[in-house]
């Protein structure tokens, strides 16, 4: 037996080498609202609710959300370095918190809910205090950056029901979303990271997401529901389910270009259905485990729209289906493609 276990361990280990996977521990407040911007990015393999900063072992939430074990609430990021950089993890890192403040986050007061950036290993110290200088520099923040940068020690996980908890079901969904919308976390993150805001740190891509003021001036209540919130629209009673045009679909928040209408087939689902992305780098796919049961979500790279899920009872080549919402496409016929730009895309239909 001890010998299986062995060779079990031998095979992890060979498989996270060859992932090249990391770790990246993150202080920034209440940890349900550190979940989900990363794990929405494509190569994080895993984001864990936790503690670390203090001395006790295995403390509970209780006991740390007391304020006296010194520990923070952080959340734990296992990544894949040959996808994403933990440079990008620190941007991510900082446009989701308030860097400004020693005191806490937004309504959540007391040093459990400080923030900090734990590094790994002298590497990542190094990124990470270069990022801290830039983000001084630019002066976003009209007060001094006060996160702090500490040696990691060690982490100890909370408690089954922290983990995920803003999928975990859907009395907790609803929990969070409260949660969220009175914590001021999102106000304040928007009006800081304002689109007229010098975007640090990051080469500005040619599809981008707008604030949610303007997504909610541009879209339908059904388009922000869908894209922002993660619903679904009505089968068969959606804009594209039965649409046969030529032509390709587009992210309905940032405008790139996602399925083709010769990659469409009919599901009998009563949703559009692709058998592949037009761009397979536009695609980002996330596990899912809301609603008791665990799917593939589907979501735009640069929009960071949800679009849908994909299922592997599609058709012949690929086996796959991508099953979309029209709520989250924008459809341009093939005859307005050099019109917006998109004209490489003509040679589809000839």
């Amino acid at each position: 037996m001890k010998k299986v276990i062995f060779l079990i361990c031998l095979f992890v280990l060979s498989l996270a080498q060859a992932k090249s996977l990391e770790k990246a521990t993150f202080a920034g407040g209440c940890f349900w609202c550190m979940e989900p911007p990363f794990e929405k990015l494509d190569g994080v393999e895993s984001v864990i609710s936790g503690f670390s900063g203090g001395e006790l072992k295995n403390p509970a939430y209780k006991t740390v959300a007391s304020g006296k074990t010194k520990h923070l609430e952080v959340v734990q990021v296992t990544f894949d370095a040959d996808k994403i950089s933990y440079s990008k993890l620190l941007n991510v890192f900082w446009k989701n918190i308030n860097p400004t403040d020693n005191g806490g986050q937004f309504v959540d007061r007391g040093h459990q809910y400080t923030t900090a950036i734990f590094y790994h290993s002298e590497g990542q110290k190094k990124l990470a205090e270069e990022s801290k200088k830039t983000l001084s520099e630019v002066k976003i923040f009209d007060k001094p950056i006060v996160t702090p940068i500490r040696p990691f020690k060690a982490f100890y996980p909370a408690e089954d029901y922290h983990q995920d908890f803003y999928k975990r079901s859907i009395t907790s969904t609803l929990k969070y979303k409260y949660y969220r919308n009175a914590s001021g976390r999102d106000d304040f993150l928007e009006d800081s990271w304002s689109v007229k805001k010098f975007d640090w740190g990051l080469e500005k891509p040619k599809y981008s997401k707008p604030t949610n003021a303007e997504l909610k001036k541009k879209l339908t209540p059904l388009q922000f529901k869908v894209t922002q919130e993660e619903g679904t629209e009505r089968p068969f009673k959606n804009e594209f389910w039965n649409n046969k045009r030529e032509g390709i679909y587009v992210d309905i928040v940032s405008g790139e270009p996602l399925f083709s209408s010769t990659h469409k087939f009919k599901s009998g689902t009563g949703w559009p259905s692709f058998y592949k992305p037009l761009e397979p780098s536009h695609i980002v796919e996330k596990e899912d485990s809301s609603l008791f049961m665990t799917r593939v979500e589907v979501r735009s790279k640069y929009g960071d729209s949800h679009l849908g899920h994909v299922f592997k009872d599609g058709p012949e080549p690929t086996g796959l289906r991508y099953c979309i919402n029209s709520a989250s496409l924008r459809f341009v016929p093939k005859e307005n493609l050099k019109k917006e730009g998109l004209e490489k895309y003509k040679v589809l239909f000839k």
